[in-house]
């Protein structure tokens, strides 16, 4: 058995039931196998890939608060402070009730590549809670937020683990943390990222991860002689990312035509109205059937489907798994020229490679969606000069960041004989750079 089959099948039997945990790592594992079996005795003499796939840390605590009821209510709060061979660890809090330690340690182990690929020092790291922010009190929020703070301030800080927001962990959410986090440390630090711009937030960091999606999209779409301008896309959620992977492809050209949420799906084919959708998500908070009870040209659609639309460019920007195999053949069937990630892995491995054997251009989550963390990265730095950069500095840096991501991954992948396969590429590229460091640092 080859080391890298060895590892896959220990750290399986290790963690038991963490599906979504063992999908990440099978993905990782096959992709850096060319890279392994070039180092294979020194690699295996050192467990190197052993230490990538344990997390140096794993931190799980009870999350008491009280209701608007006064009924006590306790859910479990999660840090996983993954790797730290090139920074601080870095990653969002994810507040949702799907959240488990098995979640947890998926999006943490993709954060270490996702980090090492923007070129900026920082590790990999995650957390959350199965608390639903949904259908809250703003007071509830902050009951809560206070409470997980209180446990969760003892293990970060603005040079040992700087959190972020993820699912269910939006502006109103970073403010009750940090200042509960400022009042328990009585240090006014860049512990978080996603901060107000009234207390150390970082403008472009609301788009930075959809327009990252697109600049990633569009640079790769350039290096295969495809323009974007004109092409119908397919977009899954109505979130931060989808919102904003909206806005920046219809300022590149891009006719974005669907969004979708918990419950349905929209279809526009007058294409996305994304002021409309801004007010109705972001302001009102309410559910897509608002959108097309206020827009003639939209059509609303129950449970899922917007993978069934025709389109050129598909943009899943939902959350984990949600484009499965009989989507990808629905796309293929509709002539889509590109996949790219805006969410956390949410194409399956089955779906991955049926695309990616069809000549799908396939972009990885944790190359396409690097421009969130990137921006948080920037944000720290910002912080730690005490200084505020304007809009147009940081987009300019972050639309650097995200060619530069591709650039690499097609490197590496045309290196190791991989040609426009960019899963591998940038899973090669961001392992390359993490175990430089974890080899320079020793056995630790």
């Amino acid at each position: 058995m080859s080391y890298v089959d060895e590892v896959i099948e220990t750290i399986i039997e290790q963690n038991p039931g963490e599906a979504e945990f063992h999908q990440a790592l099978r993905e990782v594992m096959e992709s850096i196998r060319v890279v392994v079996e070039e180092n294979e005795e020194e690699y295996k003499k050192n467990a190197l890939l052993e230490r990538l796939a344990n997390p140096e840390r794993q931190i799980k605590f009870r999350v008491p608060w009280v209701d608007d009821n006064g009924q006590v209510q306790v859910n479990t709060g999660y840090r996983v402070q993954f790797n730290s061979a090139i920074g601080p660890y870095k990653g969002g809090l994810r507040f949702h009730p799907s959240v488990n330690i098995g979640i947890i340690k998926f999006l943490g182990f993709e954060q270490i590549f996702k980090n090492s690929l923007t070129g900026l020092p920082i590790g990999g790291g995650k957390g959350g809670s199965n608390f639903d922010p949904k259908g809250k009190s703003d007071r509830e929020v902050m009951a809560f937020c206070q409470s997980f703070m209180t446990e969760l301030y003892r293990h970060i800080g603005a040079d040992t683990d700087v959190p972020a927001g993820d699912i269910g962990v939006g502006a109103r959410e970073v403010g009750f943390l940090f200042g509960q986090y400022k009042r328990l440390s009585n240090l006014y630090e860049g512990v978080l990222t996603g901060k107000g711009l009234t207390f150390g937030g970082s403008l472009t960091r609301t788009e930075a991860t959809g327009y990252g999606l697109l600049y990633f999209t569009n640079a790769m779409l350039k290096a295969n002689d495809i323009d974007i301008a004109g092409k119908t896309i397919a977009v899954s959620g109505a979130g931060n990312v989808a919102i904003y992977a909206i806005e920046k492809a219809q300022q590149l050209g891009g006719k974005p035509v669907t969004c979708s949420d918990s419950t349905g799906w929209i279809y526009d084919s007058e294409g996305i109205d994304v002021e409309l959708l801004k007010e109705i998500k972001e302001v009102k908070r309410e559910r897509l059937t608002a959108y097309a009870k206020a827009r003639e040209s939209a059509e609303y659609h129950e449970g899922k489907g917007v993978w069934t639309v025709k389109c050129d460019i598909a943009l899943p920007c939902a959350t984990q798994n949600e484009l499965q195999l009989e989507d990808a053949k629905s796309l293929v069937e509709n002539g889509v020229l590109a996949v790219a990630e805006g969410a956390n892995m949410p194409t399956t491995i089955e779906a991955t490679e049926y695309l990616q054997e069809n000549d799908v251009l396939f972009a990885p989550g944790k190359a396409s969606n690097a421009g969130g963390v990137a921006t948080s990265a920037l944000e720290m730095a910002q912080n730690s000069q005490r200084l505020s950069w304007t809009f147009e500095e940081v987009d300019a840096k972050l639309q650097n960041i995200m060619e530069n991501i591709f650039a690499n991954a097609a490197a590496a992948a045309e290196e190791y004989g991989l040609d426009k396969n960019y899963v591998a590429g940038a899973n090669i590229a961001g392992f390359k750079k993490v175990v430089e460091a974890m080899n320079a640092q020793g056995i630790v």
